[in-house]
């Protein structure tokens, strides 16, 4: 479809399909000069007015405080006979020219033309799916008036609906377009209609003449984007008529039955830019073009300016690699020549709104550029400003004084004073940034997206990219900071936003962004960040500093996730015996250290060490800690496997269920760490011969863990692919067949062929084909799982 919206859409010709034509002369069909330029009657005083018009001129911005004043008023659509709107409301409203019984042709006529609903754009593509909603919501008989919004970005191309559905619905007696860019632009097009139709002569006199019109009319309200307007008062008081509403104000929607207007399919994409680059349609041109439209993330505007530049210079081939190097200067650039009215590239549109934001929103949403485009919570930002209250003792992450204030100011802005955080604050700023579309909100997840082009063109904003960047390092790393350990939900959440951080600068807060890909499961970039942690501390404080041995013993339980054990094992049998010397055998750091090593024996298989060492902390951590504290709980846990692997099932079940129900009191059902008690309990019943136990245990945690962490997540595909052992213990191999199928093709995406998990369910599968009488399939597998063994050995 045509991407865009048009502020200035009344400067097009009329289509043919209307019914209702304000420029068809009444008195003279003969007449060879077009109606537009004819004179109201043969001994008028009045001159021929000719009423081609073009676009007035903004008004000019606002004054800055919290939400910016309201910005100048804007001329209005212009004349050529050098009747402005205003002007003609000035006649309209002095009695110079007219009176109330006795207007002016002209005028009259002059009013038809500023009320006139233009065409679409002749490239108008797809947009069906909203078009059939406002189909089927104009076709109901309510018996009261039906209003419709259309609401999102700048450039999304909401008029351009509006106008392709004004064209296609033949049911409208009067077509009126009203522009709703400001309260003066609406008052000036409502006065016109009462112009027109001899009702009188201001905007009330027209709401009151729609109100007494008992027909089909249709009130077009486009780009009512100012949020401070509110519309209920322009709108005709009856139960009658027609309104649509186009604004990129997300709380227009309160107005009537509504849609967002964003991005196109795919497909209509394609068509779009090839429409407007004037291009032929074949298998070629569609790859070329199905490339760009997804580079410029399928937006109409930036469509329409993508295909504007391929028409002048007929570079299709090469624009998306012109693109990927030069998108700035590319979104601000608009052809010459145009579909339509339009008068803005995409970044310009943008910009327009970005003004009128007051100070601390713009700068929230220049922060958030630095965040991933996804998923940006509140909590970001009111953990972090609690940490300005109780500041971390966290020597290494202390960033420069300037940058430090600006952070602290912002961060300021949403406590109380008491140093509470206010969400009303902090809804009423992201409230400010929605108006225009600029952010959306996810119900479900409770969290802000940006589109990825106003992501990316946010930055451009900026007059100080590395500073604004360094600031959103240190909320982002503070956040995390108070995140309690065990939360591992909450650390999911942040993966992304410290990739895209990490991408943009080299961090300050090293062990918090590597304590997000620990826990999920993306250790070697954990690993990078820890090892080059611990050389900056051995340099600033010593090998015998606890920030060294923090960041070693960090260092080790990761090695441990990778399997390298032996690593993990040197690391933390050299943090043990600095801590026993320098904290004394009963401190907690100790016993955590004590905890970790005990955890390597066991990876290791030296299972009776392992024992002994679990008993000596369990001990401890109870005298210490307490039989409920989670310290205690976890290398309670841990023991239990360690008996599991000794063989003792008997004392490993005792000790999980007695875990289990200590854990779901303190942390509920659905906490990882119960999941995790949950699934070794199960595969103990397994090894008890107790299947039918181990089963609903198995289904329960695979359930749970598919909505907690994704169906990709490592320890989803490890409750997967038990479950499909607990298939195969009670004989039904065709359901484990299924999973591992499934279980082997996720694992050999994630973590390739030659991976000890991926290993293990290949020998699991070819099992199962074995049971289930296809000896082709598993003597193929089984040929693929030796050559790998074989290469690796």
């Amino acid at each position: 479809m045509s991407s865009i919206d048009s502020p200035d859409a009344s400067a097009s010709q009329p289509s043919q399909k209307r019914r209702w034509n304000p420029f068809k002369s009444k008195s003279s069909k003969s007449d060879p000069k077009p109606a537009s330029v004819r004179s109201g009657g043969d001994n008028s005083s009045h001159e021929a007015v000719h009423i081609h018009m073009s676009g007035g001129q903004g008004g000019s911005g606002g004054s800055g405080g919290l939400r910016g004043g309201g910005g100048g008023t804007g001329e209005g659509a212009t004349l050529q006979n050098h009747i402005k709107t205003d002007q003609l409301n000035m006649i309209i409203n002095t009695g110079s020219a007219v009176n109330t019984v006795h207007t002016s042709p002209a005028v009259v006529q002059a009013s038809q033309a500023i009320n006139h609903c233009p065409p679409p754009s002749q490239i108008f593509q797809g947009r069906q799916t909203i078009l059939d909603s406002m189909h089927r919501f104009f076709a109901q008989e309510t018996g009261k008036q039906k209003r419709y919004v259309l609401y999102g970005l700048g450039g999304a191309g909401k008029t351009q609906i509006a106008l392709k559905f004004i064209e296609d619905w033949i049911e409208f007696t009067d077509q009126l377009f009203v522009d709703a860019s400001s309260t003066n632009t609406i008052e000036n097009g409502l006065t016109n209609i009462a112009v027109t139709n001899q009702a009188g002569k201001s905007s009330q006199d027209g709401l009151m003449w729609l109100a007494r019109k008992h027909e089909e009319w249709l009130l077009f309200l486009d780009n009512a984007d100012d949020p401070e307007i509110n519309l209920n008062k322009f709108f005709p008081k009856c139960n009658h008529g027609n309104i649509i509403i186009t604004t990129r104000n997300y709380g227009a929607r309160i107005h009537g039955a509504h849609s967002e207007v964003s991005n196109m399919e795919e497909s209509d994409a394609v068509t779009l830019l090839l429409k407007s680059a004037q291009c032929k349609i074949s298998p070629t041109s569609e790859l070329l073009a199905a490339e760009i439209v997804k580079a410029i993330c399928y937006f109409p505007l930036a469509i329409v300016q993508a295909g504007g530049f391929i028409a002048e210079s007929g570079a299709l081939d090469t624009y998306l690699e012109l693109f990927l190097k030069n998108q700035t200067e590319l979104l601000k650039r608009k052809s010459t020549q145009t579909h339509d009215d339009y008068a803005w590239a995409v970044f310009t549109t943008w910009e327009m709104s970005f003004k009128r934001l007051s100070k601390q929103a713009a700068i929230f949403l220049q922060l958030c550029s630095f965040l991933h485009q996804d998923d940006i919570s509140e909590d970001i930002f009111a953990r972090a400003a609690n940490s300005i209250i109780k500041p971390r003792n966290y020597t290494q992450t202390q960033s420069s004084s300037s940058k430090k204030m600006k952070v602290e100011e912002f961060l300021s802005y949403f406590l109380g004073p008491t140093g509470e955080w206010k969400s009303l604050q902090f809804s009423e700023l992201t409230n400010e940034i929605k108006a225009y579309s600029l952010i959306n909100y996810n119900t479900e997840r409770h969290s802000f997206s940006i589109h990825p082009l106003v992501h990316s063109w946010t930055r451009t904003t900026l007059a100080d990219v590395e500073s604004c960047c360094s600031c959103m390092d240190r909320i982002l790393g503070m956040s995390i900071q108070k995140i309690p350990e065990h939360d591992v939900l909450a650390s999911l959440r942040l993966v992304s936003h410290v990739d895209s951080l990490m991408q943009a600068m080299i961090t300050n807060f090293p062990i918090p962004y590597a304590r997000i890909y620990y826990h999920a499961g993306q250790y070697s970039k954990a690993e990078q960040l820890q090892a080059d942690e611990i050389e900056r501390c051995r340099k600033c404080s010593g090998d015998d500093h606890q920030d060294t041995l923090e960041v070693m013993c960090r260092l080790a339980r990761t090695y441990n996730k990778m399997r390298q054990f032996e690593k993990a094992k040197k690391l933390f049998t050299v943090v043990l015996e600095k801590q026993k010397k320098l904290l004394g055998d009963d401190h907690s750091n100790t016993l955590d250290t004590m905890h970790n090593l005990a955890l390597i024996y066991d990876n290791l298989g030296q299972f009776e060490e392992a024992e002994k060492q679990y008993v000596v902390v369990l001990e401890k951590s109870k005298k210490l800690l307490g039989d409920d504290h989670l310290d205690t709980l976890q290398t309670m846990h841990n023991l239990a496997i360690t008996y599991h692997k000794l063989g003792k099932f008997e004392k490993a079940g005792k000790l999980y269920v007695l875990v289990l129900e200590k854990q779901k009191k303190l942390l509920g059902e659905n906490h990882l760490d119960t999941l995790h008690t949950m699934h070794s309990l199960a595969i103990t019943c397994d090894s008890l011969g107790q299947f039918k136990d181990a089963l609903k245990l198995k289904v329960m945690v695979l359930e749970k863990r598919r909505k907690l962490l994704g169906d990709d997540h490592r320890d989803t595909l490890y409750a997967m692919n038990n479950l499909a052992i607990a298939y195969s213990n009670l004989g039904q191999f065709e359901e484990a067949q299924k999973l591992y199928i499934v279980v082997l093709q996720k694992r050999r995406q994630l973590l390739g062929d030659d991976h000890q998990d991926t290993l293990h369910t290949m020998k699991y599968l070819s099992d199962t084909y074995d049971k289930l009488g296809q000896n082709e399939e598993a003597e193929e597998l089984r040929a693929k799982l030796l050559e790998i063994t074989q290469r690796e050995l």
